[in-house]
Order: C-alpha cells, then sequence, then structure tokens
C-alpha cells in the first residue's frame, strides 16, 4: 500500500490551473521557449560554458564573463556568484542578482553517492586552503561546498579534481544533480543489496549527456539498499528504496515526484517493482518524462513534483512504460518501516568484521585544513574511505576493532563528533547570508550557537530520541525545515516594531524512519517567530514542555506530541 501521505498532494502543490496558455511541455506544446531561461538554454546549453571559462574567463577575470554565462550556464560547472559581504537580508528582494553578488564563486565538488577516498579528501581540503580561504561545508546532498573561488583558478581546480576522479559536472543547474547514496553501501552488516553499481550506472551513462542537459528545472535521486532507507528519497525526484519482492527476490521500490522548496510536496511510490539490472533504464525514463512533459513556461512551477500532482501516479507509470520503457514493470510491495536511524552516527560493525564511524560536525561546517587532517587521521588507522551524507555527516569505513577508540578520539580533535549530544547529531543548516544571495538570515554561526548552549541547557534532561533541528536562511529549505522536529524558515520578524533577522517555525515533520511509519510535513503555529539569537531559548523551551507533556507509556516522540499539542504549549 502507499503511505496515506502520499495518497494527498501536500499543501501549496496543485496542478496548474486550466488554461489556454501553454505550459512549455515539449511533448504537448512544442520546443519553442516560452521565456528568456528557456531561450538561452536552447541556444548554447550550460555544458558548452566549460570551454569559455578555461580559454576566455580564467584569463580574462571576472569582468569578462558574458551575463547570461555567469548567472546561467556556470550553474553546470559547479559555479554560483556568491554574495557580497555587508549586503542585510532586507535588501535579498529588492535589489538584482549582479547588485547581490561578490566577484567570487561557490564551488560544488559533485560526490556521487558520498563516495570519497583519503586521496580525494586531500584534493578537496587542498584546493580549499589554497584557492578557497579554507572554507568547506559538508551539504545535506552529499556534496562538498567552497567559497571564495576565482574564475582565474577553476581551470587548475578543475585540473586537480579529475586527476583523482572528481568533478563538478552538472553539480548545479536544470541537470541531473548529484545522486544520493547509502553512505553504508557494500559494506553495512544489514544492507539488503549494495546499490553502488547502479549509481555508477546511471552517472557514467548519463551524467553530462547533452540529451538531459536541458530539463525543465533541476532533478534529484537517490539509491539506496540499506533498511535504515537513508537517502531522503522521499524528497527527491526519483528515488530507488531497496525492499525484497516475494517472488522476484531483492530489487527496489520506486518513487517519484518529490520535493520541498515553497511548494513542499512528498514522492509518491508508483507501486512497481525494479530490478537492480533496470535501475538505470527506469531512472533514465523518469528523467526523459521530466524533460519531455515538465512544464517550461513558469520556473517556479518546473518541478517534477507538479507535474505529478497533475497527472497523478498512474497516468505518470503508464507514461513511463508506454512511451520510455516499452514494457510494463512488475507490481511491487513497499519496503517495510526502518528500524534503525539512517544518519549513521557512531560505531558500527560492518559485514566483514571491521567498523565504520560516523560522525557530526556541528551544522555541516568544517575547513580545508580540517579535511586534510581527516584524511590523515583515516591513513593513520588504516584505512583509505569515507562517506558523506545526507544529513551533513561523515563515515570513515574499514576500521579494524582495536583502532576504533583511537580513531574516536582523533575525530574529536577536528571537531567530529562520533558520540554526539543528541542535539548536535540533529543539527544541520544550510549555506545563509554568509554566502546565499536568496539569504535572508544567517544560519551556520546562530547555529552553531544555538547548539553549544543548548549542549549544556538540555543536559539534565533524558531525551527520548534525536530531536531534528533544521535552519534555513530563506523559505527554499535547502536544510529541508519542513521535515524537521523543529524547522526554523529564515525571515525578517518585527520585535517591538523593529524589523530583525528571525525564523518561522514549523514543528513535528520528518520522514520515515524508526520513529515514524511514513514521511510527514511539519505544522505551523500562526505568529510564531523566533529572533535570529532565539534558538536556544525557543527550542530549551519547547523541547522542555514536550518532555513534561508527552505520553511516555506510548512512546510518544516529539513530532507525535507537536502535531497534538495546543498551540499555546509551542510558543
Amino acid at each position: 500500500e502507499r503511505p496515506a501521505s502520499a495518497d494527498r498532494p501536500a499543501r501549496g502543490v496543485r496542478p496548474p490551473r486550466p488554461s489556454t496558455r501553454p505550459n512549455g511541455q515539449w511533448k504537448v506544446d512544442g520546443t519553442a521557449p516560452l521565456n528568456a531561461n528557456e531561450e538561452w538554454k536552447q541556444e548554447d546549453g550550460g555544458l558548452a560554458v566549460r570551454e569559455r571559462i578555461e580559454r576566455i574567463y580564467a584569463d580574462g577575470g571576472f569582468a569578462s564573463i558574458d551575463p547570461t554565462d555567469l548567472h546561467g550556464r556556470f550553474r553546470w560547472w559547479g559555479l554560483y556568484t556568491q554574495r557580497k559581504p555587508g549586503i542585510d537580508g532586507g535588501r535579498t528582494a529588492t535589489l538584482e542578482p549582479h547588485e547581490l553578488e561578490d566577484e567570487y564563486f561557490m564551488l560544488r565538488v559533485r560526490i556521487d553517492g558520498g563516495q570519497l577516498t583519503t586521496e580525494q579528501l586531500r584534493v578537496i581540503g587542498g584546493i580549499s586552503t589554497e584557492f578557497g580561504r579554507g572554507t568547506a561545508d559538508l551539504t545535506d546532498r552529499q556534496n562538498i561546498q567552497l567559497h571564495w573561488i576565482r574564475v582565474e583558478d577553476v581551470p587548475e581546480i578543475w585540473r586537480r579534481l579529475e586527476a583523482v576522479g572528481l568533478g563538478t559536472t552538472e553539480a548545479c543547474g536544470d541537470v541531473p544533480r548529484v545522486v544520493l547514496g547509502s553512505p553504508v553501501a557494500g559494506i553495512a552488516a544489514d544492507e539488503l543489496i549494495d546499490p553502488t553499481p547502479q549509481s555508477d550506472e546511471i552517472t557514467s551513462r548519463f551524467i553530462g549527456d547533452e540529451s538531459l542537459a536541458n530539463l525543465p528545472r533541476k532533478f534529484k535521486s537517490a539509491i539506496t539498499g540499506h533498511p535504515s532507507q537513508d537517502v531522503v528519497h522521499e524528497i527527491n525526484d526519483v528515488a530507488f528504496v531497496a525492499v525484497e519482492h516475494p517472488e522476484l527476490g531483492v530489487g527496489y521500490d520506486l518513487w517519484v515526484g518529490g520535493g520541498l522548496s515553497t511548494a513542499p510536496r512528498l514522492a509518491e511510490r508508483l507501486g512497481v517493482f525494479v530490478a537492480p539490472d533496470r535501475v538505470a533504464e527506469a531512472w533514465h525514463g523518469v528523467a526523459q518524462v521530466f524533460r519531455d512533459y515538465g512544464y517550461r513556461r513558469l520556473r517556479n512551477k518546473a518541478r517534477l513534483k507538479f507535474l505529478l500532482a497533475d497527472w497523478g501516479v498512474d497516468r505518470f507509470r503508464e507514461v513511463l512504460e508506454s512511451e520510455y520503457l516499452g514494457h510494463p514493470l512488475p507490481d511491487g510491495p513497499a519496503a517495510p518501516t526502518p528500524l534503525t536511524t539512517g544518519d549513521h552516527v557512531g560505531v558500527h560493525r560492518q559485514k566483514d568484521g571491521r567498523f565504520y564511524i560516523g560522525a557530526t560536525p556541528i551544522v555541516g561546517r568544517v575547513s580545508g585544513p580540517t579535511l586534510t587532517a581527516l584524511a590523515d587521521l583515516v591513513e593513520s588507522h588504516g584505512s583509505t574511505r569515507l562517506r558523506t551524507t545526507p544529513h551533513q555527516k561523515v563515515v570513515i569505513l574499514d576500521i579494524p576493532e582495536e583502532r576504533v577508540e583511537s580513531l574516536v578520539a582523533g575525530l574529536d580533535e577536528l571537531g567530529l563528533q562520533a558520540r554526539p549530544s543528541l542535539i548536535r547529531r540533529g543539527t544541520i543548516a544550510c549555506t545563509g547570508i554568509e554566502f546565499c544571495k536568496l539569504a535572508i538570515v544567517e544560519t551556520k554561526a546562530f547555529a552553531t550557537a544555538a547548539v553549544l548552549e543548548l549542549e549544556e541547557r538540555l543536559d539534565a534532561f533524558d531525551l527520548p530520541h534525536p530531536i531534528s533541528l533544521h535552519v534555513n536562511g530563506c523559505p527554499n529549505s535547502c536544510a529541508r525545515i519542513q521535515t524537521a522536529d523543529i524547522g526554523l524558515k529564515g525571515q525578517l520578524v518585527t520585535i517591538d516594531g523593529e524589523q530583525v533577522p528571525g525564523y518561522q517555525v514549523h514543528l513535528g515533520g520528518g520522514l520515515a524512519s524508526q520513529d515514524r511509519d511514513e514521511a510527514g510535513l511539519g505544522r505551523t503555529v500562526r505568529g510564531l517567530k523566533v529572533t535570529a539569537d532565539g534558538i536556544a531559548d525557543y527550542v530549551a523551551r519547547v523541547v522542555t514542555r514536550f518532555l513534561e507533556e508527552r505520553d511516555a507509556d506510548a512512546d510518544e516522540t516529539f513530532a507525535q506530541w507537536a502535531h497534538r499539542a495546543d498551540e499555546e504549549a509551542l510558543r
């Protein structure tokens, strides 16, 4: 059966109203571009800009960059201009991009499946230190982002990344983004199937493929073979979750149409079973459905979730099977509810007897020197492999049992805790106003300060489970605010007649986990706002009330309590 939450669109996602105007669906309306963004994508695709970066812009510097390349095609190679320092959040919506942007770039290193070697990590750390002023963030898409990058240095950065098998191809843009993968793929003792061959086939065949380099918007993918369902599959455009079919063996349950931002919608099961050797074909089919039928006239309606809201699951499946696969897929069962936590923090035995150790920085913030030191630490403990996670964590693989405690101690010295407090473990934050042109409020610094304060204030409390705190600098939900126990959406709030940085509060959201049977979005409380420097006060207050009021006999979770509690208890 489909989850109940998937039987109805989440609030904010509605199919387009009937109109005589075309929606820009290539197979319905033709390919004539209906807006400026679609025009330049057809005139000269995003992949083509690499040659100009290497041949022209790296020599000529920032001033030589064509504006359409700068604000459009650069994204196809993982490059966004970063925010100019000193521009407050109140001006984010009133200034043009060229007024907001600095002459430096955020560079996103694409890490499919989060799979890294210590050699690769050392290269990223060196690039950060030499070219990015030491900046580095672990993202909730398993990538690593650097800042302060000059266009003059990009060719040399690419050379170093590609020499060790990394890159930035289609790390951003209207393309297939990084493929999320289980951080414990191939090594977990309780894994149903290693999805690495399927992920590798998708990326090797289709990333950089010109036929998929002009999609209506971004296209996010995920695949996991682990029963914890550790790749946030419910909020991806396409996702494959391992399941055992009673007759066909182990394969994947296919989900489509998830996404958050300002119009959140949870993905839905197509109800099919995808055998491992058909995953790349099915992925390609879904991507082509999006390319050919996705809405292109309005960019705020161009994600796959809007098409799914219009069509419904049955029509989507029929079009996928008849027009793109050429055959029906067998019906399949849903994967069972996870029984373990999917962030992989802590010490865990691998199927070969060695151990993997998951550790967390505070809100994903690390640095070039930290990454370099981490590579040295891992190698000194007999391993050359590690993984990033969709929860801004890092997982070290292949550690002999007798070296585990030494590694844990070394990670602590680097600010990467394998046995963190539950509040540190559950807190993530987006880039925020420090670097992002869309942000209204700072995130990393305020969230870090809140974590440190809450670790002292909540130390005496016996939390029954991790409390997820997601802090976002604007409404776009890069930090997944609607699927957190406590989600904070950046905005200006009015206190005593004065506007100050703050957040709107979402409570009780979450994805399927050992603590909840199905994904669900958080609730908002009318008029509830928190100032940016008041995160710790608010979280301490609402968590204290939860502990006082929860039904311990029923093992009630924070999310369950938050959805039933009176509004006054949530303020």
